[in-house]
């Protein structure tokens, strides 16, 4: 008996503030010594010690089967040497385990931003296209020990998606 998996294509759209907003805020570059306001970056880091790192993925295409969230803090990424990437989003509804299907998204993400999730945003990425790509990312000491909560699409509902 063999189970088949069905590929479903995620149409990814470039990021604007206004189509993240569900799932969190893109940050674009501003003038020096402008003052605080609401297109800066609300950060959640309060329940752990921040941690700010560059991380080097490597092939990462566009596919995935699993969803990711955390609930304790918000999380920027973005990318180094302007290269642009993909992400894969569902709001957070913190009161189930796992996204709607009809809900999950997908964005291309030019290399002159970041993004700000919301805390309980589901994300699948970064995705890419290139060889290797650096990423600076903001987040708790312990994010991906302790608050890591993940969905496997393939082992619920024999689903893969892809981002074109």
């Amino acid at each position: 008996m063999s189970t088949s998996k069905t590929v479903q294509q995620l149409q990814a759209q470039w990021v604007t503030s206004e189509n993240f907003r569900p799932y969190g805020q893109v940050i674009f570059a501003s003038l020096d010594g402008k003052t605080y306001d609401g297109e800066d970056a609300h950060l959640s880091l309060q329940n752990g010690i921040p941690r700010f790192y560059i991380m080097r993925l490597q092939k990462r295409g566009r596919k995935f089967h699993k969803i990711t969230r955390h609930v304790e803090c918000t999380q920027c990424l973005g990318s180094l040497e302007g290269k642009d990437w993909l992400m894969a989003v569902s709001p957070p509804h913190n009161d189930v385990n796992e996204p709607a299907l009809d809900e999950i998204a997908a964005f291309r993400i030019p290399g002159n931003c970041f993004i700000k999730l919301h805390q309980g945003t589901w994300h699948a990425g970064p995705h890419f296209d290139h060889e290797a790509v650096d990423f600076y990312n903001l987040e708790l000491a312990d994010t991906n020990v302790v608050d890591h909560f993940s969905h496997d699409f393939l082992k619920s509902h024999q689903l893969e998606f892809e981002m074109v």
